[in-house]
C-alpha cells in the first residue's frame, strides 16, 4: 500500500499518516526531512536537490509507504505511484490553531521539532494563507488526472471517519 497525504501546516498530515502506519503497520515519511537539512546550522536550510531526489527515490522503492508533506513540484512521482492521495483541505481556524500550539510546545520543549523561531512561525502563519489560496489551486489541478485515488477532507468529522474505517 502506497499513501500520499498533503496539505497546509497544521492540517493534520503527520497525525493521520503516523495513524495509518501504525494501522497499517506501513513506513511513515515527512518530505520535511528530505526537504530541509536537519543538521544546518541554521534554520531553513535546504537539502541539496540531488540529495534531496536520491532520497526521495530510495522511499519511493520501497513496497509500501506513506508520504506527507505540503510539496507538489517535485514530488510528481510520488501521485504517480500512490494508489491512494489524501489531500487535507482543513478550515482556516484549525490549522492556525495547530501551528501555534505545536510551535509554543517545540519552543518550551514539551515537544521535539524543527529549530523554529517567532519570525519563522509568523512567516509560517502567512505562508499557510498563500498555500490554501493559491497552492491548493495548483494541487487541485495536478491531481485532476489521479481523481479516482484522491480523497478530499475539509473537516475534522471526515477525518475521524477515515480513521475509523
Amino acid at each position: 500500500m502506497k499513501i500520499h497525504i498533503i496539505g497546509c501546516s497544521g492540517s493534520g498530515k503527520t497525525y493521520l499518516a503516523k495513524l495509518l502506519s501504525s494501522k497499517y503497520n506501513i513506513p511513515h515519511f515527512d518530505l520535511d526531512d528530505i526537504q530541509w537539512d536537519q543538521n544546518a546550522a541554521e534554520y531553513g536550510t535546504k537539502m541539496p536537490v540531488e540529495k534531496r531526489n536520491a532520497l526521495l527515490q530510495q522511499i519511493l522503492s520501497k513496497q509500501d509507504w506513506i508520504i506527507e508533506g505540503v510539496y507538489y513540484a517535485w514530488v510528481q512521482q510520488c501521485f504517480q505511484d500512490a494508489d491512494k492521495i489524501y489531500v487535507l483541505d482543513m478550515p482556516k481556524y484549525l490549522y492556525k490553531s495547530r501551528i501555534l500550539k505545536r510551535s509554543v510546545k517545540r519552543m518550551i520543549g514539551l515537544e521535539k521539532g524543527k529549530k523554529e523561531t517567532l519570525k519563522s512561525v509568523c512567516d509560517l502563519l502567512k505562508w499557510t494563507d498563500t498555500f490554501q489560496k493559491n497552492n491548493l489551486k495548483e494541487i487541485k489541478q495536478i491531481l485532476e488526472k489521479y481523481n479516482t485515488k484522491v480523497v478530499w477532507i475539509t473537516s475534522k468529522k471526515e477525518l475521524s471517519k477515515l480513521i475509523d474505517e
